[in-house]
């Protein structure tokens, strides 16, 4: 209710729709899955939940979703659907499964919660079964175009600035050299971003090249002004090597320090939802079901300058950043 006012409803002929998470889990899902389930009920559309992204799509995974079910689980991290890759998905046989399964539980929409690669396969997908999909972007990796950010990013720096304090703190009781390797295969977002919000001292991601022998200046620049610790930020992709290959080629030429690695891992892929993600994935879930409701298929909701925006599957690709470079320069200017 709003203002002592009845919420109109949007006349729609989609009677069913089933909703899955697919690819990497982001915290955040959750939170989309309870929008999307909550708003289609609003709009008297039945729900499935599928198990296991398209792999039970196949296997025919489905599961009847209300109210109840996703009660209490804005707040949990993961995906209470689960999440996997399908090789069968892949195929064309598998595809005809999947859409032969989908038309048993009179499915008249999916929204897929996930990254490009699900994307691509419902565009695909499409040419078989006809069926429109609403996607939602669900990577830490904040590397989709269409939507300034995407669900469980915020929380990933989050839980890397937070783990990065705590080594920091042990980086300068025992005078040590960290190097930190934090998610980012092809984006360097979350290194970036999370990487200026604990003070490193440098920060190496895939968009720029690593030349040792600047990060090794650097290093001998802080230990004449007699600095005793320090932190490096390395992204997994990063052309140099992760961590421990960068590591290695500095401990060569600069070994006054004692050298500690540590990699994140998929530890930036669990945990509560920040608020911030709770906010972004509750408004796409909503979105994605209006979506819907208006006719729309194919395309990825996304939020652009605080504004709900579509962007066609063939678009929501990964991209590369182009990092702003007085980003760049504030940090090597305060690292000195």
């Amino acid at each position: 209710m709003r203002s002592g006012q009845e919420i109109k409803f949007m006349k729609t002929n989609i009677k069913t729709i089933a909703i899955f998470t697919s690819g990497g889990d982001s915290p955040g899902m959750n939170a989309a899955i309870r929008a999307v389930v909550r708003t289609a009920l609003h709009h008297s559309i039945k729900v499935f939940g599928i198990m296991h992204g398209y792999d039970g799509m196949i296997k025919g995974e489905f599961i009847s979703v209300d109210a109840t079910s996703v009660s209490g689980i804005i707040q949990r991290g993961g995906t209470i659907l689960k999440t996997a890759r399908s090789i069968r998905f892949m195929t064309n046989e598998g595809m005809k499964e999947a859409a032969a399964q989908l038309k048993k539980h009179k499915i008249d929409a999916v929204v897929a919660i996930g990254g490009d690669g699900t994307f691509k396969g419902a565009l695909e997908f499409y040419s078989i079964c006809k069926i429109p999909f609403i996607g939602l972007p669900g990577t830490i990796d904040n590397d989709l175009a269409g939507s300034d950010f995407t669900i469980g990013y915020d929380t990933a720096v989050n839980t890397v600035v937070e783990a990065v304090d705590k080594i920091r703190d042990t980086a300068e009781s025992h005078d040590r050299l960290f190097f930190v390797e934090v998610m980012g295969r092809d984006a360097g977002l979350i290194a970036l971003n999370s990487g200026i919000g604990v003070g490193a001292e440098a920060i190496l991601i895939p968009e720029t090249k690593t030349y040792i022998e600047d990060l090794i200046k650097l290093l001998q620049k802080g230990w004449k002004r007699k600095k005793s610790s320090y932190i490096i930020i390395v992204a997994e992709g990063d052309d140099a090597g992760g961590a421990y290959a960068v590591a290695e080629k500095v401990k060569a030429k600069f070994d006054k320090l004692d050298t500690r690695i540590s990699v994140l891992g998929h530890l930036q892929r669990g945990g509560n939802p920040t608020a911030n993600d709770r906010l972004l994935a509750t408004r796409m879930g909503f979105e994605a079901v209006k979506a819907l409701v208006k006719g729309k298929k194919n395309v990825m909701v996304g939020i652009v300058d605080k504004k709900v925006v579509y962007t066609p599957f063939s678009k929501a690709v990964k991209y590369h950043l182009k990092p702003d470079k007085s980003l760049m320069e504030m940090v090597e200017i305060l690292s000195a």
